[in-house]
């Protein structure tokens, strides 16, 4: 389906926003809606970007993540550099449409800039006692040399 051919539903009844079977994603006000990007088969968190209407109209269009990069002020699709694609497999979305969870199956070496496999590589240890702003590593080996691949 072309780009220019996906419109999205109205978000004027609050009841069929939440009841109705119709995608109306709610945009923030500078256009954008938070995406958690998921492993379709191990359910593991990968990345969190964003989205503006025209990366989610790319998305459902190409099969493939496409994002709205804040840093950069564009559209940012998955593995354009990196060769790191993520195949979109599902995208759900909360009760009132205001944020989405994209399950995808990551292609290449990793979702990270930095050369993990997933951006949340560290924990906050919550139990009582232990220092709460201490992180440790549940993922520190790189799958990728960032340098590399991104030339910085």
């Amino acid at each position: 389906m072309e780009n220019a051919a996906i419109t999205f539903g109205a978000r004027d009844d609050k009841k069929a926003l939440e009841e109705n079977p119709v995608f109306a994603p709610k945009f923030d006000a500078n256009g954008l809606i938070p995406a958690v990007a998921m492993d379709a088969e191990s359910k593991e968190p990968l990345m969190l970007a964003y989205m503006n209407e025209e990366s989610l109209k790319k998305t459902l269009e190409l099969g493939e993540a496409v994002y709205y990069s804040r840093s950069r002020q564009e559209i940012w699709h998955k593995g354009a550099t990196s060769g790191h694609v993520q195949k979109v497999k599902e995208i759900r979305t909360d009760c009132d449409q205001d944020a989405l969870i994209v399950y995808v199956e990551q292609h290449g070496a990793g979702a990270c800039h930095t050369g993990r496999n997933s951006c949340f590589y560290r924990v906050v240890d919550v139990e009582k006692g232990t220092d709460p702003t201490a992180l440790s590593f549940n993922d520190a080996d790189r799958t990728f040399d960032p340098a590399a691949v991104y030339g910085k």
